[in-house]
């Protein structure tokens, strides 16, 4: 069996070798990412991998099945760059990837940590030989109510953490799971109004795009604390700036951000960057973004490698995987 695999990483390479011995495929490997322009790539090729920076359309899933794939798969959670509904309907399988929530849910909780003791003003500072503690004043996590919107398996791993520090845990989900021993699950309204934090594990798609917004910014606490570490179009990043500049918004942690492909995991520095509300927000003091790497461990990549290859080898030899879509 032959696989394309289109936005490789040097640090995915060696996985992908060790995935191809395990599993006898031949792989083909590439950095670039999927467009029309290069789908010829794919002639030949039992199945598809790749991961979120590309827009996987319908008029390239049509080009894909016109070259004979079988089957894709996004090394990523997240799958709302591709057409899923389309892909069901032309007939070609679609998996994402499934990897431990450990290295996400902990990199949440050290996003609250940042925020709650000011380290970016603190870092900036001591750049310049400024000691001084005044604008510095933190809060203890013991003290504080943290509200999870989403308990999935990232949610509910960081409630787990947080069990740890002594703070009052809040949840909303519409499904109710195993979080509930570490956290009370209560209204929406209710956690808005009553978190001091509040980070979001919620899978993008319709219903939750915007999901924080200037409306539901006014229902929480004056100086609330935001942390996004899923997916960036779960906030609307106008809003996000309004909040901060009226001080709404104590502070923000964002891993990901709205329009960040193409922006992030690639090296820009000599470049125009183009999203303008991502670099205004980045300049303000309370302010933490990091360029969407809270998945990035060892046992994460390995894992995400082992999903997309393995998703194929699967769906095309039995016709089912766990993370079918």
């Amino acid at each position: 069996m032959k696989i394309l695999a289109y936005e490789v990483r040097e640090d995915e390479r060696n996985h992908f070798q060790r995935c191809a011995e395990m599993l006898q495929v031949e792989l083909v490997l590439t950095d670039q990412v999927p467009t029309m322009e290069n789908a010829f790539m794919a002639a030949g090729c039992a199945g598809i991998t790749m991961l979120g920076q590309g827009k996987i359309d319908a008029a390239l899933l049509d080009e894909y099945k016109r070259l004979g794939v079988q089957c894709l798969t996004t090394r990523t959670i997240g799958y709302d760059h591709i057409d899923v509904a389309y892909a069901k309907k032309i007939g070609l399988p679609v998996c994402n990837a499934c990897y431990d929530p450990n290295g996400v849910a902990e990199y949440t909780v050290m996003m609250m940590l940042l925020c709650i003791r000011h380290y970016k003003a603190a870092l900036w500072r001591i750049q310049v030989n400024d000691y001084s503690l005044q604008g510095l004043y933190g809060r203890e996590m013991r003290n504080l109510t943290v509200g999870i919107l989403g308990t999935g398996r990232i949610g509910t791993q960081v409630a787990e953490n947080l069990s740890g520090f002594g703070c009052r845990i809040l949840g909303y989900d519409r499904h109710q799971g195993k979080a509930g021993q570490w956290l009370t699950y209560t209204d929406i309204d209710m956690l808005y109004r009553e978190s001091d934090i509040i980070t979001v594990h919620l899978n993008l798609n319709d219903e939750t795009r915007h999901i924080i917004n200037r409306d539901t910014i006014a229902r929480m606490k004056d100086g609330v604390i935001l942390i996004n570490c899923a997916r960036g179009a779960l906030m609307d990043s106008e809003d996000l700036i309004e909040g901060i500049e009226q001080k709404k918004i104590g502070g923000l942690g964002l891993d990901c951000f709205e329009y960040e492909e193409g922006i992030y995991h690639q090296n820009r520095r000599d470049d125009i960057i183009s999203n303008r509300s991502m670099a205004y927000l980045r300049q303000f003091p309370n302010v933490v973004m990091t360029q969407h790497m809270a998945f990035y461990t060892d046992a994460a990549v390995f894992r995400m490698v082992q999903c997309g290859v393995e998703g194929i080898c699967s769906v095309i030899g039995s016709g089912t995987y766990q993370t079918l879509l």
